[in-house]
């Protein structure tokens, strides 16, 4: 069976992630539709929360693609992101040789800095050939990486290719799908932005949020989830040190269903704000008092 092809319109961009379970807004399937037609890396940045992670491994499920991902955090280099070369197995190789009479140093050379001996990190991986069509690679929350993994990157995100000193350059045959995600805690380069089609990920209207939960969230009841989605747009709109994302609402209405709740009530709130927020200063200052109003906030915007 052959992998499913990229798709020919903005609306079948739509139709396919939502037939995947990513019921993204318009704008978004668009910047999508544009970067897979194109060939051009997708750079999306938001609130932690949001969904840019979740659209780079519905794509691979969608294509039938693999799904290659580069978690970043501070300190990230080549060796770690790219390759590295097997030091301790080439050093093996060289007392092998030496011990069956191998003196040519040139020769040695040559024969440990081959492919064999190439540990082959996430980078270079979504340059290799692959059956099922060039693979999704996922390149997430760029901003926890240094500046100068950066600048790294420019070379595969403008030529697909990457330069080994003692192998060469190596091309991907064929472009991998590269989703690039930021929570900006830090401004990316342009140098890098340029490369890349850009989309700010936005939390969702409640309209689109409350579909979301329904999609996600089986079993849910129409009214609990129209009061857990009123609540959480309600909470973002409170001086939080973290607002909750959409993958925190999908978290809380699980937990809600699994707790047999039919509605909202302050008990049941203040009972499970642990599956909501994330910091205990947060789930303090919604307590008492506050957490009765913003609930009423949220009914009354609920009618």
């Amino acid at each position: 069976m052959s992998a499913p092809s990229i798709p020919a319109s903005v609306d079948a961009t739509l139709t396919l992630l939502a037939e995947h379970g990513y019921l993204a807004e318009r704008a978004l399937a668009t910047v999508t539709f544009l970067s897979l037609r194109m060939g051009r890396p997708l750079f999306l940045e938001g609130e932690a929360g949001v969904g840019k992670t979740e659209i780079a491994k519905v794509l691979a499920t969608a294509l039938g693609r693999r799904l290659i991902r580069l978690q970043c955090y501070e300190g990230l280099d080549i060796s770690s992101a790219a390759y590295e070369w097997n030091s301790a197995a080439q050093m093996i190789a060289i007392r092998v040789a030496e011990a069956a009479g191998e003196t040519d140093r040139e020769r040695l050379t040559h024969d440990i800095f081959t492919d064999r001996y190439l540990v082959k990190r996430a980078l270079l991986q979504a340059l290799e050939p692959d059956p099922a069509g060039a693979p999704v690679l996922l390149i997430d929350e760029l901003d926890r990486a240094d500046e100068a993994f950066e600048a790294f990157l420019l070379e595969i995100l403008s030529d697909f290719q990457m330069t080994i000193p003692e192998l060469g350059t190596i091309r991907a045959p064929k472009p991998p799908i590269v989703i690039l995600t930021s929570n900006r805690t830090r401004e990316i380069h342009d140098a890098l932005k340029r490369r890349c089609l850009y989309h700010w990920v936005d939390y969702p209207s409640a309209e689109r949020e409350i579909a979301i939960v329904k999609s996600r969230v089986s079993g849910i009841s129409a009214k609990l989830s129209q009061q857990v989605v009123a609540f959480v747009q309600a909470l973002r709109g409170e001086d939080l040190f973290k607002a909750p994302g959409v993958a925190e609402t999908i978290d809380w209405a699980t937990a809600l269903r699994e707790l047999d709740a039919r509605a909202l009530t302050p008990q049941v709130v203040g009972d499970t704000l642990g599956a909501l927020l994330k910091y205990q200063d947060d789930i303090s200052r919604m307590q008492g008092d506050a957490l009765t109003a913003t609930l009423d906030k949220a009914q009354a915007a609920g009618k």
